[in-house]
C-alpha cells in the first residue's frame, strides 16, 4: 500500500495532502538507516559490555584466579621471611654468642634490587605491581637463605671447633669426690704447714689415702711425667687452648711424656712424695701461663649447691699439706 503524507496547515487549521519529492523521500530513508546503525551498534556494545562471551568470561576467570594465587603466595614469602628473621636473630645473638663468635655484618644480611630490567618481562602483564612485588620478595628470600645457610656452615664448623675445645677444657675434679669430703685446701694466702709463714697456695688440695686413683681432667698430651723438686712426682697435661694441669705428690706416675690421655682417664695415684706433710693430691690450673683457681673448673662434677659448698670448706676449714 502506497505510504500517504500530510502537512498540517495552522491558518486553515486542517491537514493538507502532500506530494515529497525524490530527495526529500531519499534522505528521509538515509535518516531512518542511520538512527537504525546507531540503535544497532550500540546494542552490540552494551551487549558485549555487559554479557561476556564464554571465552572471554573464562579469561576473566582465569586471571581472577591467578591474581589470588599471587597474593596467597606473596603472604606466604611474608611468613618465611618473618620466620627467617627470628632464625637470623637466633644466630647472631645466641648461636655466634655461644661459640664466642662476631655476628653477621648487618650489610651482608641487606640486600637490595634495583635492577628494573630483571622483571621487564612482568611490566605488560595484567596486576604487573603485584607481580614485581611477589618476584622480588622470592629473589630475597632466596639470596638471604643462602647467606644463612653459609653463615650455618660456618656455626657448624665452629661448634665443632668448640666441642674439641670443651673436650680439652679441665672441667673435672682429679679425684673421685663427689660428697666433697676429700676437699682439704683451696687457692690462695695459706699459712704453710712446714715453714709456718703465710704464702700463696697456687692450686688446691685433696686428701685422700695413699694410692687413691687420679685423673686427667680434660684431653691433652702429658708433656711432664716425673720427679720435680717440690712437687715430688709430677704430672702436667697440655691440653691446648692455653691450659695446663699439674697433678703433683703421686705414689706412682701411669703415663709417659708425649702421651695421649682423654678427661677421666687415670693417671696417677695419690701419694706424699717430694715437699708433703701428708698423703694428698696437689692439683694446679694454668690459664695462659698464669695460675687460676682451679674451683672454677669443676662444672662437669658440681652443681650450685655444691660449688658454694667447695668454696666454703677450701676457704674456711681448710688444710694445706705441701
Amino acid at each position: 500500500m502506497k505510504k500517504v503524507y500530510y502537512k498540517y496547515d495552522p491558518k486553515a487549521r486542517v491537514y493538507r495532502r502532500t506530494y515529497p519529492t525524490l530527495w526529500q523521500r531519499t534522505r528521509m530513508v538515509l535518516k531512518q538507516l542511520l538512527v537504525a546503525v546507531v540503535v544497532g551498534g550500540l546494542s552490540v556494545f552494551l551487549f558485549q559490555y555487559f554479557s561476556k562471551t564464554p571465552h572471554v568470561a573464562e579469561l576473566a576467570e582465569e586471571n581472577n584466579r591467578l591474581e589470588t594465587q599471587y597474593s596467597v603466595l606473596s603472604k606466604k614469602v611474608d611468613d618465611a621471611m618473618l620466620v627467617l628473621q627470628d632464625i637470623e636473630e637466633r644466630d647472631d645473638n645466641l648461636y655466634r654468642v655461644l661459640l664466642e663468635a662476631d655476628p653477621l655484618p648487618e650489610s651482608s644480611r641487606q640486600l637490595a634490587f634495583n635492577e628494573t630490567a630483571r622483571y621487564a618481562e612482568l611490566m605488560d602483564m595484567p596486576n604487573a605491581e603485584l607481580l614485581v612485588n611477589t618476584a622480588q620478595k622470592i629473589d630475597m628470600l632466596e639470596k638471604k637463605l643462602y647467606i644463612q645457610t653459609r653463615s650455618f656452615n660456618e656455626v657448624v664448623e665452629l661448634s665443632r671447633e668448640q666441642q674439641e675445645r670443651i673436650a680439652c677444657i679441665p672441667a673435672i675434679q682429679p679425684v673421685s669426690n663427689k660428697d666433697l669430703k676429700r676437699t682439704a685446701s683451696g687457692y690462695g694466702y695459706r699459712s704453710d704447714p712446714i715453714y709456718h709463714v703465710l704464702r700463696f697456695h697456687e692450686g688446691m688440695d685433696f686428701a685422700c689415702d695413699t694410692g687413691t686413683p687420679v685423673y686427667a681432667t680434660g684431653n691433652g698430651t702429658v708433656r711432664y711425667a716425673k720427679w720435680k723438686s717440690g712437687f715430688g712426682n709430677l704430672i702436667e697435661i697440655d691440653h691446648g687452648y692455653g691450659y695446663v694441669t699439674r697433678y703433683a705428690h703421686l705414689s706412682k706416675i701411669l703415663v709417659k711424656n708425649g702421651q695421649k690421655v682423654v678427661r677421666g682417664e687415670e693417671i696417677g695415684l695419690v701419694g706424699t712424695t717430694g715437699k708433703s706433710t701428708g698423703p694428698h693430691l696437689h692439683y694446679e690450673v694454668l690459664v695462659q701461663g698464669k695460675h687460676d683457681n682451679p674451683i672454677n673448673y669443676y662444672f662437669m662434677d658440681l652443681d650450685a649447691r655444691q660449688y658454694d659448698e667447695m668454696i666454703s670448706l677450701a676457704e674456711n676449714n681448710g688444710k694445706v699439706f705441701d
